[in-house]
Parts: C-alpha cells; sequence; structure tokens
C-alpha cells in the first residue's frame, strides 16, 4: 500500500500545472458550495431571526395550564418572573429576557372595531431587540414610563385612518374577564413590511399594561431572545433545570406556520444544493478524465513492466483521491475565507428587500454563517466525488493492451 501511495503521490506532482488547475477548480466548487450554505444560513438568521423576535422570541415561558387556553390568550401570572429572568440571562447564548403582558383586544375608532393582540413590553429591553423599534415609521418608540400610549402597525392606522397624535379606544380584558378600556394616543407607527403583523399587534408600556389589566408588579410571560436560531433546546434544558414547574416552548411550536415555511424553504434549497453537486461531479470528471486519459501511454508502460489492470486501476485511482483531498483543502480554505470576510463585512441586500414579506424583515444586510461541520461534509463529498471521476478513465485505460496503450497518441 505504502508502494502504491508514494508512487501516486509522485506522479500527482509530475504534472504540476495540471494538478494545481484540478485541484483548484474543485476547491472553487467547493468553496462556493461552502459560500452557498454560509449564504442560507445568513438569510435564516437575518429573515427568520428578526420574524422570531416579531413573532414572539426565540423561547417564551408562561404559567402552567397557558398551553390549553393558549387561543385565548389567557392572563396567568407567572410567579417569581425575576428568577427566570435571571435563570435565562445566565445562558451564554441568551441576547436578553424580557418580561411581558400579551392578551387579546380591540381597537376602535369611528371607522370601526378591529381584532388585535395587546402587548405590554419591557420597552428598555426589548426596544434593543425587536424590529419593532427599528422601524418606527412616524412618531416615537414607547418609553418606560409611558402612560395612555400605544404604538401601532402601518396596517392598522391605514384601516383606521390615523396618524400619530390621534386617539383611539382600546378595549381588553382583565384576569377575572372584566371588559377594561382605555383612550389612548397613537405615539408612533411602525412599518417592518408585514402586513398581518402590522394590522394585528399593538403595543403599549409593561407599566400601562399592569395598570390597566390589574396585574400590579405582574406579567404573564418572558420572551427570551438568542444569538442564533438553533439554539433554543440547550437553553430550554437549562431552564427546566433552574426553574422547574412552568411550561417553556420555542418559536417551532408557537409559531408552527413560520417552522413550516422554514422546512419549506430548507427543501428547496437541498434540491438547489443537489444540483450544485451534480454540476460540480461533471466538472470534476471531465477534469480528472481528460488527465487520464493523456497518460494513456503511460499506462501501457505500466502495463508493460507487469502492473495488472486493477493494480493500474488502483494507482490512478490513489492519485484521484490524492488531487481530490487537495481540492477539498483548497475549497476549505478559499471557502471559509470569503464567508469570514462577508460574516464581517456584510453583503448589502437592501436593494431587494421589497421582493417578499420576510425579505422586508431584512435590516439591509446579510452576514453568512460558517458551519464548520458542513465545510468538512463538502470537503468529503468532493474528495469522493474526485475519487469516483477518477475510477472510470483509470478501469478504461487499464483494460486496453499494453502494445496497444503504448502507441496510442
Amino acid at each position: 500500500m505504502s508502494l502504491y501511495l508514494r508512487i501516486a503521490w509522485r506522479n500527482v506532482w509530475r504534472h504540476r500545472r495540471r494538478t494545481f488547475l484540478i485541484a483548484i477548480g474543485m476547491g472553487v466548487t467547493m468553496a462556493m458550495l461552502v459560500l452557498y450554505d454560509g449564504l442560507i444560513g445568513g438569510f435564516e438568521q437575518a429573515i427568520y431571526g428578526n420574524a422570531i423576535q416579531l413573532l414572539g422570541g426565540n423561547i417564551q415561558v408562561h404559567a402552567p395550564g397557558y398551553s390549553e387556553k393558549a387561543g385565548r390568550k389567557p392572563l396567568l401570572p407567572l410567579d417569581d418572573p425575576e428568577a427566570i429572568v435571571r435563570a435565562a440571562e445566565s445562558q451564554p447564548n441568551v441576547v436578553v429576557a424580557s418580561k411581558r403582558i400579551v392578551t387579546g383586544g380591540l381597537v376602535t375608532n369611528r371607522e370601526g372595531a378591529f381584532a388585535i393582540t395587546i402587548v405590554g413590553v419591557e420597552t428598555d429591553k426589548e426596544g434593543r431587540i425587536t424590529p419593532v423599534s427599528e422601524n418606527i415609521s412616524s412618531g416615537r418608540y414607547l418609553l418606560p414610563d409611558d402612560g395612555d400610549v400605544i404604538v401601532i402597525g402601518q396596517g392598522l392606522a391605514t384601516a383606521m385612518e390615523i396618524e400619530v397624535g390621534d386617539r383611539i379606544t382600546m378595549v381588553g380584558n382583565t384576569t377575572h374577564e372584566q371588559t377594561r378600556q382605555r383612550t389612548m394616543t397613537v405615539i408612533g407607527i411602525y412599518d417592518v413590511g408585514v402586513p398581518s403583523v402590522e394590522k394585528g399587534t399593538i403595543y403599549i408600556s409593561l407599566a400601562e399594561a399592569q395598570n390597566l389589566f390589574g396585574l400590579e408588579g405582574q406579567v404573564t410571560e418572558i420572551v427570551i431572545s438568542l444569538k442564533q436560531i438553533g439554539q433554543e433546546p440547550g437553553v430550554m434544558d437549562a431552564l427546566d433545570a433552574s426553574v422547574p414547574g412552568y411550561e417553556v416552548e420555542s418559536w417551532v411550536t408557537s409559531i408552527p406556520d413560520l417552522k413550516k415555511t422554514m422546512d419549506m424553504k430548507t427543501g428547496v434549497m437541498s434540491v438547489f444544493g443537489v444540483f450544485m453537486l451534480g454540476i460540480a461531479a461533471i466538472g470534476i470528471l471531465n477534469l480528472l478524465m481528460m488527465a487520464v486519459f493523456e497518460r494513456t501511454r503511460e499506462i501501457g508502460i505500466v502495463g508493460a513492466l507487469g502492473l495488472k489492470p486493477r493494480e493500474i486501476t488502483f494507482l490512478f485511482l490513489l492519485e484521484g483521491i490524492l488531487i481530490g483531498l487537495m481540492g477539498a483543502a483548497i475549497g476549505a480554505i478559499l471557502g471559509t475565507a470569503i464567508n469570514g470576510i462577508l460574516g464581517i463585512y456584510g453583503l448589502d441586500y437592501s436593494q431587494f428587500a421589497n421582493l417578499t414579506e420576510y425579505t422586508a424583515l431584512i435590516s439591509g444586510s446579510i452576514y453568512p454563517q460558517l458551519v464548520p461541520l458542513k465545510v468538512l461534509k463538502h470537503a468529503f463529498t468532493v474528495a469522493i466525488i474526485a475519487a469516483l471521476a477518477a475510477l472510470y478513465p483509470a478501469i478504461e485505460a487499464s483494460r486496453r493492451e499494453p502494445a496497444e496503450a503504448l502507441h496510442y497518441v
């Protein structure tokens, strides 16, 4: 085995220019695959990460029994919410854990009544991470000491024909199902490009929600925001261990429509990935076939010296594997470098932000996400493709009689 490996390694470097061309060709192909994965990860974080923050955070913590009545958005106060916040923010992947009061209600004016979700938020915390605060088109975002003021979406403002400074009536239920209403001043209008959210969700300060719904010093939900999608299971396990007795769920179960959309996107992107691998395989096969057939006379010489066809095949297969490994190494370095640079400086995507409802959530730039395991997977795939690509022409060439191969031009 070592003899064949030494001969194969020597043969690889006998034609340095050709070897470099093949290895670089495979490396560029692999780098494109790594960049493709990185961009998909960047899109996922930019679009779906913002969507998750907009629709309720990566993880939500509720009081026991909440899930049975979730459709009615019940006002079930949490016991010791501060302990939950401390436990959550002690986890390294947690960006912020904020307290909320969430319930259903109505807003009315002369244009009619509109069903909405009322969200009382810790403005100082959520203002750092929610797309709402970053997309105020008119007026301003909430402040911690705001009273009877409200932030609404552009879709609702258009339907109600109101502007900043106008007053509307907000109706909601207390913990005892008693109706409470309050005339609120529109302090801000947000425009995130998602009409369903803009028309159905309004925001008030947590203190105002506590006062309005009879929940002095209490909250009904803890929303936990993470650095990246996919880190939810570890944080949820830690919460279950440190503060047991609560209902802890991730966006996967609380926002099933978004999960379904992501799964569909992943399926479509996987198909494109297979096409890219197919194109890469054809290119690598073409390069290695030409390299082997150009050496038909050399194959005839080693055959005349006594090497059997299977030994010739094995020798050229080793050469293909070595070149494939070189290409994989070049691709891993090149792809990682490109992803690293774009991960720092970003890829401007603002001109395409209005293509769809979800792309509207992109803040302006995409930052590719490098996944080391995917880099290794692509390196292994390129090496396998190189080996298979070298196998066929080596078998075909080794089948020739030495005398015929020696006269091959």
